[in-house]
């Protein structure tokens, strides 16, 4: 059955902070300059946000620019943030509360806001659709399409009702083609279309690697006379650096009597043995966490990888047909735990530069002219200014790369005449597990710490059972291409969802199995697995996580 295509002057892939941010821009010029552009957004998600996950608190400058009057057209940016409290954890008891006077600035929070980043986008998308936007959730960008020329053509959404095997069901239905004369990519953190337009047009050629982390977050009802509206606590040192990993947690006290508290694991780390799910798990057992907890019920779990390599890492951002926009090229500031913003302004300086583009009847070519105006933007300039925080943390630690930061970004405003490189790639890092010791984590109680299937209930999570597996193993016979003990494989470890397992026959043959049900597309198999061989690709569209309001 051949597909249906349809024509729009611009495709955007992914219903983010970016990409909606984009869309809106562009019909806002529309109607600046009394034209008429046709513009599509497409999202995997069942419905907008429900793919979102951040922690989050939220520095409100693009959005300022974007709508001036957001507050009165009723964003869900209701929370200010009151007080900042910042914690090293030494042990599993102890902590030292770190003074104002020695916090990188870029931790203080005065004039933000904690939010949803999954309602503000669903907001951003109700804005987009009055403004005359065609926001389709639930269609997966697949494939991207190419011209002759080898330029981006737009995207084609994955074909529906086709089984594990490969065979068309009675629900069968094919993907349609979406053809633009511009198509941005905003999919967030390690987007599988994003990855396949670096390597096809070498974005990256002269960068260092992309750098990741993986979060784990919840949202709890806690008791009232624990609640504090506007209350941001964040931790550095226990757990992860008991076990070399760097990372750090953000606690944050929101409206209706709820936290929403996180752990963000380096994907540096080298112990095999680490779990940052059970990481997490350990970490809210500390009492500084625990005092806000405890009496209280955890009502929504989600994961979701972070790209955290800072300019060093982007990639260019432009191509023949498209641009990448937001974390699918790694807008996200590691030294202020945000990324909205950036990815926000990102958008809209793509969405300026296309608009430019268009009206000069121009399609289908190189918008080279982004990468000067997106330069001369305050998002890179404050991406700049900070570059040299996260390699100072994978250098030096939480503590020593902290303190640089300080007097980095402090002291000398990040103008430090030199840029620290961090050149090893996430996945090369990881050790032999035997070389180091198997760590044992407790079991959960039940109360504070759980297990994953209980937490992946909880994101409502949910794939087609009779569809093609959407992590696809380059090499079947890797991994366990050696007689690991059954517990080596670091598979079933980095993944916050139990997405990978290793079973054990009859006959004590191990075989390496694949969960996909159950997986929350947090994209950190495709980038931790140590022989690159698990690539994410888009499952069905709709599937996945349906989270309410992360």
């Amino acid at each position: 059955m051949e597909r249906e295509f349809m024509e729009y002057d611009v495709v955007i892939v992914g219903a983010g902070p970016s990409g909606l941010s984009a869309a809106i821009r562009l019909r806002q010029l529309c109607t600046e300059n009394n034209t008429e552009l046709s513009v599509c957004v497409v999202e995997k998600g069942s419905e907008v946000g429900a793919h979102i996950v951040s922690g989050a608190v939220f520095e409100p400058k693009a959005l300022n620019e974007l709508f001036p009057d957001w507050k009165e057209l009723g964003a869900p940016v209701n929370t200010a943030v009151k007080r900042d409290d910042i914690y090293l954890l030494k042990n599993d008891q102890k902590a030292s509360k770190v003074p104002n006077l020695f916090v990188p600035k870029t931790m203080h929070n005065s004039g933000n806001y904690i939010i949803s980043l999954g309602n503000l986008c669903r907001w951003l998308a109700e804005q987009a659709e009055n403004l005359g936007v065609e926001v389709f959730p639930g269609f997966a960008a697949a494939e991207v399409l190419y011209n002759e020329d080898g330029s981006v053509k737009g995207v084609a959404t994955g074909d529906m009702g086709v089984s594990a095997d490969g065979q068309q069901k009675d629900s069968y239905m094919p993907g349609m083609e979406l053809h633009a004369k511009y198509t941005l990519f905003a999919e967030g953190c390690r987007g599988s279309l994003g990855k396949e337009l670096i390597e096809k047009f070498n974005l990256d050629e002269g960068k260092e690697a992309q750098h990741y982390g993986i979060g784990i977050k919840e949202i709890w009802d806690v008791p009232a006379d624990q609640h504090e509206e506007g209350l941001v606590v964040h931790t550095a040192g226990w757990p992860l650096a008991e076990n070399g990993a760097h990372g750090g947690s953000f606690l944050y006290h929101i409206e209706n009597n709820q936290v929403v508290l996180g752990l963000i694991t380096d994907l540096s780390y080298q112990n095999p043995w680490l779990s940052p799910f059970e990481e997490f798990q350990r970490y809210k057992q500390h009492p500084v966490v625990k005092q806000y907890l405890s009496g209280g019920k955890r009502v929504a779990y989600g994961a979701r990888a972070i790209t955290k390599g800072g300019i060093q890492s982007q990639p260019k951002m432009h191509f023949a047909g498209g641009l990448l926009i937001g974390d699918d090229a790694g807008t996200l500031n590691f030294a202020k735990i945000k990324g909205s913003h950036t990815a926000m302004k990102s958008g809209m300086v793509a969405a300026e530069s296309v608009f430019s583009a268009l009206s000069a009847d121009r399609a289908n070519d190189d918008v080279s002219e982004f990468d000067s105006a997106y330069k001369a933007s305050w998002a890179y300039k404050e991406l700049y200014a900070q570059r040299n925080f996260g390699p100072a943390q994978h250098k030096w630690g939480n503590i020593v790369g902290s303190a640089y930061a300080f007097i980095d970004i402090n002291i000398f405003g990040g103008n430090l005449p030199w840029t620290l490189s961090d050149p090893k790639p996430d996945h090369a890092q990881l050790g032999d597990a035997a070389d180091f010791a198997e760590i044992h984590y407790p079991r959960p109680d039940g109360v504070l710490s759980f297990d994953r299937l209980s937490s992946v209930f909880l994101s409502n999570t949910n794939h087609e059972e009779d569809q093609p597996c959407h992590l696809k193993l380059k090499d079947p016979s890797i991994p366990l291409t050696v007689n690991l003990p059954k517990w080596a494989e670091p598979a079933q470890r980095y993944c916050p969802a139990g997405v990978y397992e290793v079973l054990e026959d009859a006959n004590g043959e191990q075989k390496f199995q694949i969960n996909g049900q159950n997986c929350v597309h947090c994209k950190t198999c495709d980038i931790k697995d140590p022989s690159q061989n698990i690539t994410w690709v888009t499952p069905e569209g709709a599937g996945g996580p349906n989270y309410p309001n992360m």
